[in-house]
């Protein structure tokens, strides 16, 4: 059974910098599509997302600049740093793994968004606070 773990969350100061993990077993990440997303008021946003075929990782707007994706194959392991973090930055973060279905007509108010990854954790909160 494939199952995604995120860690690495936690309470930072404006301006801080965090790095969460997330362990994949059951499904490799070099050859996985990989999500990131982050549960803010009314809309589970969607932060970056990894294609496995093609190896592009695409970011969200708000993050671009920022927030950056690495991946370590040996470990299975793929990481969310966030930089420059700011308050509106507060929220539970996630990882999603699987094949990125790109459903434009699913739900996106709640993570997880099924409709666009199978396999979700269960996240890990980040707060930015002074």
């Amino acid at each position: 059974e494939a199952q995604v773990v995120e860690s690495g969350g936690g309470s930072v100061p404006p301006g801080g910098s965090l790095m969460l993990s997330c362990k994949v077993s059951g499904l490799y990440v070099r050859s996985s599509d990989i999500g990131w997303y982050r549960q803010v008021p009314n809309e589970c946003e969607q932060l970056s997302i990894i294609r496995a075929r093609n190896g592009n990782i695409t970011y969200a707007d708000s993050v671009t600049g920022r927030f950056t994706v690495s991946r370590d194959y040996a470990a299975n392991m793929v990481y969310l740093h966030l930089n420059s973090l700011k308050p509106e930055d507060t929220a539970v973060y996630y990882c999603a793994a699987g094949y990125y279905a790109l459903c434009s007509y699913c739900p996106r108010a709640t993570c997880p968004r099924r409709g666009d990854f199978a396999v979700w954790g269960q996240g890990t909160q980040v707060t930015v606070s002074s």
